[in-house]
C-alpha cells in the first residue's frame, strides 16, 4: 500500500480529527505521514503537492479563500462536522448587560469589558471575520483592539480570565473543548460577519486519490464524526493530557463502527 501524507491545521481539534481520519486510513493499509502547519501555510503545502489528505477546510466562508486557487484539482470530501464562529463571553457576564456585540459599545459595559479581545493565528476564519467586525460595529472607536496568537497563548488567556472572574470577549467556535468546560456564552451578530455554518471537509489531491483507492476514499466520505464528538476528543487532548492519536484510539475504541468499512 502507499504512503498517504495526512495534513493537519495546528490547533488540537484539527490534530484530533486527522487522527481519527488516520486511524481510517491504516485499516485500509496504507502508511500514514502526518504533518501540520498553519491554515494558509497548509493550503499552500497542498497546492504544492506535498499534501495527499488536508483535515480538515472549513468551506465556504472560513478556508474557501484557501483553496481557490486550486480547487480543480482536488476532490472535496463529505463533511465529517459543521463548524461556525461566535464571539464569547464568560457565563457569570449577564445576559441582560451584554447579549449582543453591539452592547460591547455601552458605557457601563465598556468600563468593566477587557479591551483586548485576544484570538488564535491570523489566518484562522476566525480571525479574519473578528478583525472585520473591531471596525464594522465601531468596536475600535470605543478602544477595543483584536490581537491575534498562539492557541496555547489564547487558552491560557481564557483559563485566566475564568479565574479571575474578569469580564472579556473571545472569538470562539464550535467545535472547541471550552465549549464543553466552561459554559461560554455566544453573543448574538446581527450583521452576519461570522460566516455560516461551514462544512468542514477532507481535501484530497487528485493524483492521490488513487493510491488511496476507492474503499479508503468511501470510508472517509462516511466518516460522519459531528460537532459534540470532535469537542469530546479535543477535551481529552486539552482537558485529560490525552495525545491527538490516544485520544482517537480510545474514541474508536468506544464507537467501533467508525473503523468498519461502510461500502
Amino acid at each position: 500500500m502507499s504512503n498517504i501524507v495526512v495534513g493537519n491545521i495546528g490547533l488540537s481539534f484539527h490534530r484530533a480529527v486527522a487522527a481519527v481520519s488516520r486511524r481510517v486510513l491504516e485499516a485500509h493499509g496504507h502508511q500514514v505521514t502526518q504533518v501540520e502547519a498553519p491554515h494558509e501555510e497548509l493550503f499552500g503545502m497542498q497546492a504544492a503537492g506535498r499534501v495527499d489528505v488536508l483535515l480538515s477546510a472549513w468551506l465556504p466562508a472560513s478556508h474557501g479563500t484557501y483553496l481557490s486557487g486550486y480547487r480543480d484539482q482536488v476532490l472535496v470530501l463529505e463533511p465529517q462536522y459543521h463548524p461556525y464562529c461566535v464571539w464569547a463571553v464568560p457565563p457569570y457576564v449577564p445576559e441582560n448587560a451584554v447579549q449582543e456585540v453591539a452592547d460591547l459599545l455601552h458605557a457601563d459595559v465598556r468600563e468593566r469589558m477587557t479591551p483586548v479581545i485576544d484570538g488564535i493565528n491570523p489566518g484562522a476564519g476566525i480571525s479574519r471575520f473578528s478583525g472585520r467586525m473591531i471596525g464594522e460595529y465601531g468596536l475600535d472607536d470605543a478602544g477595543y483592539r483584536f490581537v491575534p496568537g498562539t492557541e496555547a497563548g489564547f487558552l491560557a488567556r481564557v483559563e485566566r480570565g475564568l479565574a479571575a472572574r474578569e469580564w472579556f470577549v473571545i472569538p470562539l467556535w464550535r467545535p472547541q473543548y471550552l465549549n464543553r468546560v466552561h459554559g461560554l456564552r455566544a453573543l448574538t451578530e446581527p450583521m452576519g460577519l461570522l460566516g455560516l455554518i461551514d462544512a468542514a471537509s477532507p481535501v484530497v489531491r487528485d493524483e492521490a486519490a488513487d493510491a488511496i483507492g476507492p474503499a479508503a476514499l468511501a470510508h472517509l466520505r462516511r466518516l460522519d464524526l459531528g460537532n459534540d464528538a470532535v469537542e469530546e476528543l479535543d477535551a481529552l487532548i486539552n482537558v485529560e493530557g490525552y495525545t491527538a492519536l490516544q485520544a482517537a484510539d480510545g474514541y474508536l475504541q468506544r464507537h467501533q463502527e467508525l473503523l468498519r468499512s461502510l461500502i
